[in-house]
């Protein structure tokens, strides 16, 4: 089995925790935009922005987590090259039940822990379709974009990725943050690995169609009371018109618009940009102190 084999078609879902579900789903159905499908059973809701059956999963906890990040594999014998990787590498997976693959919408499927800070790692080739197409409302979305994940040894967590998970960089910003894809997905970063104290969640993001999906945002969420953390402002790594604000427990949640997608074949080299404000945003924005600060990371169950 060679790492080539490790192929990815998307980041496939999210997995959150969070404390008050009713609070929550009215947030990210109303105020973010997903579609959801049937009103939450028990302790757990769905939403998509797509035409499969979801991209954001929240469930009810005690405390606000990243419970897991789903990657769907561009097929079986990709499915298959992972999951023979890491027993290889001696890494623990653990078969999704067949209950739960059907409550997901997915086919077979196994998670693992990232070694490094402890993410769950789910990996599947196929979701079911959602029972409509996706019609957007106030806010055109395009596809669950990326999450960036915090680090305590951010080298570690991207030589994992790079080495045993067959990721590339699209670019570092020198000592804060590494931009990466799941190959050969083109989109600048499917997943960013940002250094800090301890792991947990840094931010998910949600790519929208329109410049001026990022201006409505802007007014919807001042109007609801929703704190905004950083923007408007513009990404110089991937040319992201971006705002960021926190979801009802205080995790982070971005917009963004227009990013740099890569070829499969000869893509640009990785740039190493420095650690500086200029490199975040062209706009000389500053983030509030209250970003990225809140969602711990769930051990694998």
């Amino acid at each position: 089995m060679s790492i080539d084999e490790i192929r990815y078609r998307r980041l496939g879902y999210i997995a959150l925790t969070v404390t008050d579900l009713e609070k929550s789903t009215h947030f990210y159905e109303t105020l973010v935009g997903l579609k959801m499908d049937d009103e939450p059973e028990g302790e757990r809701a769905f939403f998509r922005c797509s035409d499969r059956h979801h991209d954001l999963v929240i469930y009810r906890g005690s405390e606000p987590a990243l419970k897991r990040v789903a990657w769907q594999m561009e097929s079986d014998k990709a499915l298959e090259a992972a999951r023979q990787h890491f027993d290889e590498l001696g890494i623990e997976c653990i078969d999704v039940s067949s209950e739960e693959q059907a409550d997901l919408g997915i086919g077979k499927a196994f998670r693992m822990s990232e070694p490094t800070t402890g993410v769950t790692f789910e990996f599947y080739s196929d979701m079911a379709p959602a029972p409509s197409a996706y019609e957007t409302t106030h806010t055109n979305i395009a596809r669950l974009g990326h999450l960036v994940l915090s680090s305590p040894d951010r080298n570690a967590t991207e030589k994992f990725l790079l080495d045993e998970m067959n990721f590339r960089v699209s670019d570092r910003i020198d000592g804060m943050v590494t931009f990466m894809r799941c190959f050969p997905n083109p989109y600048h970063h499917s997943f960013g690995v940002g250094a800090a104290k301890n792991a947990g969640l840094n931010h998910i993001n949600f790519m929208v169609t329109e410049m001026a999906d990022i201006g409505k945002a802007n007014n919807r969420m001042k109007k609801a009371d929703v704190p905004i953390v950083f923007g408007i402002g513009k990404h110089p790594p991937s040319e992201s018109v971006f705002i960021y604000f926190l979801d009802p427990d205080g995790m982070t949640v971005e917009y963004s618009f227009g990013m740099e997608e890569f070829p499969e074949d000869s893509p640009r080299e990785a740039r190493d940009l420095p650690a500086s404000l200029e490199s975040i945003d062209y706009w000389e924005g500053t983030p509030d102190s209250r970003m990225a600060k809140v969602g711990v990371v769930e051990p694998l169950k």
